[in-house]
């Protein structure tokens, strides 16, 4: 898959992220905060699941192979889409997700920096650090009353 198409993925994906919470928002309305949570990850577990069914490449049996710390993703993820749910009605959308793209940033910088979890590593320098100060910068602009 080329850069372009990751990249426009990527920007659907953000776009993915800004509404999911709202939506989970309404459900919970009517079913509760974590039973909406749950709900969401049960159909998109069923999504999945046909997705893989119809076009999975992988070995889910690899699993058996794998350290315990690669299987926490969906424990992440379901901490994150729960936190929304709460946070949203509260603070709204914007200052709840200004706040998790802050923390994304500098995690992701580290990450980066580091090479964590075996990945290549993408050392901070100047520009990254320009980037990285002016979306905090615009994050404070955005959180500020």
């Amino acid at each position: 898959m080329n850069q372009i198409l990751l990249l426009f993925l990527m920007l659907l994906g953000g776009i993915a992220i800004a509404i999911q919470p709202s939506i989970n928002g309404r459900l919970a309305q009517k079913v509760g905060a974590l039973e909406s949570s749950m709900i969401s990850f049960t159909v998109g577990a069923l999504f999945l699941a046909t997705v893989v069914l119809f076009a999975g490449k992988g070995s889910a049996r690899s699993v058996v192979n794998s350290p315990w710390w690669e299987l926490t993703g969906g424990c992440l993820g379901a901490f994150y889409v729960t936190m929304t749910i709460f946070a949203i009605p509260r603070i709204g959308t914007t200052a709840a997700l200004t706040t998790a793209i802050f923390a994304q940033l500098t995690t992701s910088v580290i990450l980066d920096h580091f090479g964590l979890f075996g990945f290549r590593m993408i050392p901070m320098d100047s520009k990254r650090a320009v980037g990285v100060a002016l979306l905090m910068a615009g994050a404070g602009l955005i959180l500020k009353k």
